[in-house]
């Protein structure tokens, strides 16, 4: 396997990031750790915003919503789209303006809703429930909120399923034959504005022409809503770009969505006699393969297979056992030495699927080894637990160079913050 590239290289043996050596990462923050490398970050967004230079990129923040990341973000002039009332506090608190925001999500509760209204932030509809509820509440308020109806527009990508969300049987969005009727009726109600259309047809998605298709679709639905009189200041495409988490796969590039979307999508625009916004929401493509995770080699057991025993697990890297992810992994204090015995890298949770990594020619792995996994900046802390009692790990961001910590590790006491013993157990 070669894991050179711009970002990671090899020296003294050992396996770097943004230059850094990993290893003196873990001799000086311990194991587990996640490393994310800013140079990467903006580079990613750099490249995705030189594919669309006339398209606003809001950056999708379930991917990665440290505070970090959302201001390195927020300091290339995305915006953001979250899907809870945390990743919204986190984005405004990065800096991120309210009119660059949308709150997206297919079941928000009151309070979220309530605040999107306090905040002014864009909303996109997934019921009509929905909308009605936040009628009410922003009429109550004396405000109107800028809204878009998320189009379920029945596409299917060649992605995981769990991670397919544009199908007809998703639970996310209006059916597509729904749709004008909602706009419809938004046009009705008091205290919401549709200036919007929106979709987002699933994730890690290797082949640009479901793009094409989505795109086909929603400015159909487009024209009908322009019939309407409802003037439409955006389409947002949502987000789904792959990258290539394992060796020979080939995965397109933000050129390639261009390719497959612009033209349509600025042929109907002129054709149907409006200009909105194009509006997209990279996530995985810019924070995916600007983290590793460090994780200690606790024990090697020969049993039926050979199994590496490290210090993280699905409560750090859920994917490989939510998904059956591919993440390549890399003895880092021996990165350059080949490949000898055959291993399958596990955690250390209480779940058979507790497995990082089947089958990997790595070289002679030993206690006090460490492993990196890579490609984790997207979905890996994101979605991290305390399961098993345990406690999450530092992060620390590299710049130029240098190292910040940016998160610090849990203790005990950050396990039992939130718990009330009561007095009668006392």
């Amino acid at each position: 396997m070669s894991i050179i590239s711009d970002h990671l290289g090899i020296r003294n043996h050992h396996l770097t990031i943004g230059g850094v050596d990993t290893v003196s990462l873990t001799q000086k923050y311990g194991t587990p750790l996640y490393v994310l490398d800013e140079d990467r970050v903006r580079r990613n967004f750099r490249t995705f915003r030189g594919a669309f230079p006339d398209a606003d990129l809001y950056y999708a923040a379930k991917a990665n919503w440290n505070l970090s990341i959302l201001r390195i973000i927020a300091s290339e002039g995305a915006g953001a789209d979250v899907f809870s009332d945390g990743e919204l506090y986190a984005a405004l608190l990065a800096g991120i303006p309210p009119e660059r925001i949308l709150f997206n999500g297919n079941s928000k509760t009151l309070n979220e809703l309530q605040m999107a209204v306090d905040t002014g932030v864009r909303v996109s509809m997934d019921s009509l429930h929905e909308l009605y509820a936040l009628s009410d509440l922003a009429v109550k308020s004396g405000k109107t909120v800028d809204v878009a109806f998320r189009v379920n527009p029945d596409v299917s990508p060649d992605t995981h399923p769990k991670i397919a969300t544009g199908l007809a049987a998703s639970k996310f969005g209006i059916g597509y034959a729904d749709v004008v009727e909602a706009y419809k009726e938004a046009k009705k109600l008091g205290g919401v504005r549709p200036v919007g259309i929106h979709c987002h047809i699933g994730s890690q998605i290797l082949d640009v022409a479901p793009f094409g298709e989505a795109v086909e679709k929603m400015m159909d639905m487009v024209e009908q809503i322009t019939r309407l009189g409802v003037d439409l200041k955006f389409v947002d495409l949502g987000g789904g770009l792959g990258i290539p988490y394992q060796e020979g796969m080939e995965a397109p590039e933000p050129r390639d969505l261009a390719g497959a979307v612009l033209p349509t999508f600025n042929e109907r625009s002129k054709s149907i006699g409006i200009a909105p916004k194009l509006i997209l929401e990279p996530g995985r493509y810019i924070v995916g393969d600007a983290g590793v995770l460090l994780t200690g080699v606790n024990t090697v057991k020969k049993a039926a297979k050979t199994f590496v025993g490290v210090d993280s697990g699905l409560n750090l890297l859920i994917r490989p056992a939510m998904y059956d992810a591919y993440h390549e992994v890399v003895v880092a204090n021996k990165a350059d030495v080949a490949g000898t015995e055959t291993y399958d890298v596990v955690g250390p949770i209480c779940e058979s699927g507790d497995v990082i990594a089947k089958d990997r020619e790595l070289p002679s792995v030993e206690p006090g080894d460490v492993v990196a996994v890579l490609d984790v900046g997207a979905y890996g802390f994101s979605m991290s637990s305390q399961y098993n009692g345990r406690c999450r790990c530092a992060e620390v961001l590299i710049s130029a160079g240098g190292v910040d910590l940016i998160r610090g590790q849990e203790s005990y006491g950050d396990l039992l913050a939130k718990q009330v013993l009561p007095a009668r157990l006392l």
